[in-house]
């Protein structure tokens, strides 16, 4: 694999593994194609627009998108004049955008649509960004459009760019990528062209698909996973297709038909339940029969054969039964990937069974990120836990149970912030993850907490809240739950129910409750969210079970302030937020 910047991918891609539809996204209805040419020609257009702008080496470009291909040739653009990409989450505030242009030194912004440019516009305002520099993907009145760019790139020689090309290292900084954080202000991770490019040397091999595939691309670009796993994709010539939002899944993957997509766990919930939900639709010997394949399905292991009996059911159930799944998910998909928290056992388990084979990992975005990945091949994955280490890189468990790390995908460091790079980095090198797990067999490694989030309760016990929690929101009546009770007599849960499933349930029941806010107060709610909390409390120690919960009528979301953009929950502002009601479980 040739490619030490990231933006060799692309002439990689030409010489190598030329794709007709390198990327792919859909306008007036349908799929429209970008060949691996006019990806490297419109690349060049972007680079020589923002010399024309002033742009140079070391400078700092925004970009705010939903995926899509522009996103990319903004991208691979800023790149190859030896600028800093600095990509945002569409989602977060204004007051986020501030501070981020302000630390970062922004000089110029790619944006898609109008909703974003009015909140750059707001952020920007009395900074040191002119108008000029910020550019739409979407035609927005008043606005710069990227086709101007384009028009501006045309004014130069693509032969100017190489001399510029070839003057980044790949130690240079390629990007500068701010962790949403559970607590505090975002903090911007230095990563080079060679951090994240190591990353995907070492995670080559993991790579199931080639040139006569296609990806789905819907996770956002602008976490370090999808990026990094689009490079991969690239390097190994696969076709990236958008979806068109998050709401359009379901019909893009159908469309699409891709082998390979990555998702984090809570959209694969959403798959099953959705899934599941059909099949508690169906009557007579059709239910029976989806739910005793749903059964096999739960008992699957990649470690263990099971027998012939087992084995043989199995293939009958994919027949009969998982075959359904898989055409709903297009017909073609052979894996999913997934990362960004703590997958739930049964989803791997019954996807495997069902002919998808669930590739889950982990990793930070200080490390480039994967650390870890279970394989494609049933003897390299290990549901439960996220796999094997990935080629050249280092662990070691320390004595309080921390994961830390060393290898070439690990950060220069924290931008602006040595001290905290300090904290992270030891003297010897070695990143500190926050995460406490283990190995499994000596080669799988296994998360089983963050060591931030761990707490004592008065008696002097520790409580892993993210187990417990992971534990019972593989219930479909919990969209989220929240475990507290440090420095208390025991541990208490904050529950938000999954009202879909609550309100079937509650019309069944015959409950007349009008709103969420009545439905939790509801005393046979209430009872039936305490018996749910007893069911699961029975697979943990006396010391960690779940004493007493609280049901709340409202979603935690990233616009209330109370999870990070890549869904964690923010403690102590949630918390925080129920400090009252917190305080009433223990009076």
């Amino acid at each position: 694999m040739d490619v030490r910047r990231s933006f060799d991918i692309l002439a990689n891609q030409l010489e190598k593994l030329p794709q007709a539809d390198a990327l792919a996204a859909k306008i007036d209805g349908r799929y429209v194609p970008l060949s691996s040419q006019q990806v490297q020609e419109q690349t060049n257009l972007v680079s020589l627009g923002l010399l024309k702008l002033g742009l140079k080496k070391d400078d700092k470009v925004a970009i705010i998108s939903m995926n899509r291909p522009e996103w990319l040739l903004a991208d691979f653009g800023i790149a190859q004049i030896g600028a800093t990409s600095v990509p945002m989450y569409p989602s977060i505030t204004v007051e986020d955008y501030q501070y981020i242009f302000t630390d970062a030194g922004v000089k110029a912004v790619f944006v898609a649509d109008k909703q974003l440019y009015d909140k750059v516009k707001e952020a920007t305002a009395g900074l040191d960004i002119p108008a000029a520099n910020v550019f739409t993907f979407d035609k927005v009145e008043g606005a710069r459009h990227f086709d101007e760019l384009l028009a501006l790139g045309r004014q130069g020689n693509p032969a100017d760019l190489e001399p510029l090309k070839a003057a980044v290292r790949p130690h240079d900084l390629l990007t500068l990528i701010y962790t949403s954080g559970t607590t505090g202000k975002p903090k911007g991770v230095m990563l080079s062209h060679d951090n994240i490019l190591s990353n995907c040397r070492n995670s080559a091999r993991y790579v199931p698909v080639g040139t006569e595939d296609k990806a789905l691309s819907f996770l956002p670009l602008c976490h370090i996973f999808e990026r990094m796993v689009t490079y991969l994709y690239m390097i190994h010539g696969v076709s990236i297709y958008y979806a068109e939002s998050m709401e359009t899944i379901a019909d893009n993957l159908r469309e699409v038909q891709p082998s390979i997509f990555t998702t984090v766990p809570r959209l694969l919930e959403k798959v099953y339940d959705r899934i599941v939900a059909k099949g508690h639709e169906q009557t007579g010997i059709k239910h029976k029969l989806f739910f005793w394949a749903l059964d096999l399905g739960l008992k699957y292991d990649t470690q263990k054969d099971q027998g012939f009996i087992y084995n043989t059911e199995l293939a009958l159930a994919n027949k009969l039964i998982f075959n359904k799944w898989r055409e709903a998910l297009g017909g073609k998909l052979r894996c999913i990937v997934s990362g960004g928290g703590a997958l739930q056992p049964r989803l791997a388990r019954v996807f495997w069974a069902a002919g998808i084979r669930v590739m889950e990992g982990y990793g930070l975005t200080e490390t480039s990120p994967v650390i870890a990945v279970n394989g494609y091949e049933r003897e390299n994955n290990m549901i439960g836990a996220v796999g094997p280490l990935i080629d050249n890189m280092e662990v070691k468990i320390a004595p309080d149970g921390e994961i830390l790390t060393k290898s070439a995908s690990v950060m220069l460091g924290y931008y602006n912030k040595p001290e905290q790079t300090a904290e992270t980095i030891d003297a010897d090198g070695w990143f500190h993850t926050g995460d406490i797990g283990e190995f499994v067999n000596g080669r799988f490694l296994k998360i089983t907490d963050r060591k931030k989030e761990m707490f004592k309760t008065s008696g002097g016990k520790y409580i892993a809240p993210q187990v417990i929690e992971n534990k019972m929101k593989e219930d479909p009546f919990i969209e989220q739950l929240m475990v507290v009770g440090a420095d208390q007599k025991f541990p208490s849960a904050l529950i938000i129910p999954a009202f879909d499933e609550l309100q079937k349930w509650a019309t069944k029941q015959g409950i007349a409750a009008t709103s969420h806010a009545e439905l939790v107060k509801d005393e046979q709610v209430v009872k039936f969210y305490q018996e749910l909390v007893v069911k699961y409390n029975q697979g943990f120690a006396h010391w960690e079970q779940v004493k007493k919960s609280v049901l709340l009528p409202e979603q935690w979301t990233v616009e209330s302030g109370e999870m990070t953009p890549t869904m964690k929950v923010k403690r102590k502002v949630i918390t925080e937020n129920n400090k009252q009601l917190i305080e009433g479980i223990y009076k």
